[in-house]
């Protein structure tokens, strides 16, 4: 189903993506590599019925629509969210482009960047117009 859901669908989506890691946070605390923070996230978004796809290959466009390659997504979420998963003691700059060229190149709208590392769970929502 490639149909893009209505701005309120992609915010109840990210509300329960946002819960779903404080969750986690709240049981796993920071410490862990990131694989282990995604594997938590994406196995409890399945719990709750959220298509999480991890380490999916998605296609990566040049600006005319031809096809580039391919690259990898920590989590993918219903086909139209990119999950990044962080486990560092901040975001930084690095992380927020990172996502911000997986959204552009893969042509999706919509991109979290979760953190898990730090003392705080640290969440940041990215939407390319």
């Amino acid at each position: 189903m490639d149909t893009v859901p209505h701005d309120g669908d992609i915010f109840k989506l990210c509300d329960v993506i946002r819960e779903t890691s404080l969750e986690i946070h709240r049981y796993l605390r920071s410490g862990f590599t990131e694989k282990i923070y995604e594997n938590a996230l994406a196995h409890r978004l399945r719990k709750k019925g959220v298509q999480a796809e991890q380490q999916q290959c998605v296609r990566v466009f040049d600006e005319d629509g031809t096809l580039l390659g391919l690259l990898r997504t920590d989590i993918l979420i219903d086909k139209i969210l990119i999950c990044e998963v962080k486990s560092c003691s901040a975001l930084v700059d690095a992380h927020t482009a990172q996502l911000l060229g997986y959204l552009r190149a893969t042509q999706l709208q919509h991109g979290l960047l979760v953190n898990f590392g730090g003392p705080k769970l640290e969440i940041k929502k990215y939407i390319l117009t």
